[in-house]
């Protein structure tokens, strides 16, 4: 075998790993819920692959869902869930509109309810409800993609200007459980920064989102910054996460796949 046909193989094993659809059902398979209704809420570029195979599994228990995915990213309907498309990675109304009606779903659940949660990466511009203007939001967003903030740097500052992110999402869903699946996109899986962490407290601060302002010579509204310094949620009873894709699973598969072709590797 050729060294490309080495590589294709360990690209190929990796990837299947670590698929969506996989991810879901590793950590649904085998688990019960209690004996009230259940909902499904996924957002991000894998939203679709991940509530698709969740409904599946859920099957007759699962009592409606929204999914909110990137333009051109949803393969068809999902039996119980409606389907949205919205922008990324800027957002726009179509984010807006899809993330309000997943408000509206787990506004007023029971405390015997569970919400299952998906996440993605691009989470953070497709679920998306603003304490500030769409526009001046996406002014923003523009911003922080032109100046060079790392992915941290940019979700310290959106999940404070968010009626979703930042773990408010859980607080809407409250007092219903929310079972929260995580496909990780950010090195050292960060739970409050995937997604911009909608379902997990904040540890970030007022103070490192200020200095983060400052670093970059951001122009925020007054209205914004008024946002960056409000508090956040650090603390969350009603949600259980779990990561069940990330980078670093993604490494191992590719250096699992490695070994067995009798490379020698190292985890870096």
């Amino acid at each position: 075998m050729s060294i490309y046909t080495d590589a294709q193989y360990v690209i190929q094993t990796a990837l299947a790993a670590c698929q969506p659809d996989a991810a879901v059902r590793r950590a649904l398979e085998g688990k019960t819920f209690s004996s009230g209704k259940i909902y499904l809420v996924a957002a991000g570029k894998a939203a679709w692959q991940m509530a698709s195979c969740a409904a599946g599994l859920l099957g007759e228990r699962l009592s409606g869902g929204v999914v909110v995915t990137k333009y051109d990213h949803s393969k068809g309907e999902i039996p119980g869930c409606t389907v949205y498309e919205g922008g990324h990675p800027v957002p726009d109304e179509n984010s807006f509109r899809g993330t309000q009606a997943a408000i509206d779903l787990v506004t007023g659940l029971q405390k015997e309810d569970t919400v299952v949660f998906l996440v993605s990466g691009g989470g953070s511009a497709l679920f998306e409800s603003p304490l500030i203007s769409g526009e001046d939001l996406a002014g923003l967003t523009r911003q922080l993609l032109a100046c060079g903030a790392d992915i941290v740097e940019m979700n310290t500052i959106r999940k404070r200007l968010s009626r979703v992110k930042a773990g408010r999402f859980a607080q809407h869903c409250a007092p219903a459980r929310v079972f929260s699946i995580v496909l990780s996109d950010i090195v050292g899986d960060p739970l409050d920064m995937i997604a911009s962490g909608p379902a997990y407290p904040d540890a970030s601060t007022a103070e490192q989102a200020l200095a983060i302002v400052k670093k970059y010579a951001l122009h925020l509204s007054d209205e914004a910054l008024s946002c960056l310094e409000a508090p956040t949620p650090k603390q969350l009873s009603n949600v259980e996460t779990h990561i069940t894709g990330s980078v670093r699973a993604l490494c191992a598969a590719a250096q699992d796949a490695a070994q067995k072709l009798g490379f020698q590797c190292r985890m870096l």
